[in-house]
């Protein structure tokens, strides 16, 4: 009987499908950035600085320091006096904004 790999060799051989998982996730800034002037700027500002009392500075990564699965759900749902974009904004265009809000800082 042969004993198991060790940890380290088994987290090396999934690295190329969890790269590949994180590359398909990844939104596009470019994109984002037309859709977060569209939607987020009037609150947020252009240039991430909020508008709005309350409303976090994107541009000093308030608000950004969460998992981009987290910021889908924050952004599709709603957070306080923020809108829920579900219905308006595919989950595609969320990552896309995020990709975008994350090049504010």
């Amino acid at each position: 009987m042969t004993a198991p790999p060790p940890v380290w060799k088994i987290a090396l051989a999934a690295l190329p499908a969890l790269l590949a998982c994180a590359a398909a996730q990844a939104g596009d800034a470019n994109k984002g950035r037309q859709l977060y002037g569209s939607h987020c700027a009037i609150c947020h500002g252009q240039t991430g600085r909020s508008t709005m009392a309350g409303a976090p500075h994107f541009d000093r990564g308030e608000g950004l320091l969460r998992p981009d699965a987290d910021l889908l759900a924050s952004i599709r749902n709603g957070k306080n006096a923020s809108p829920a974009y579900r219905g308006i904004l595919s989950d595609r265009e969320i990552l896309d904004v995020v990709a975008f809000m994350r090049t504010l800082q």
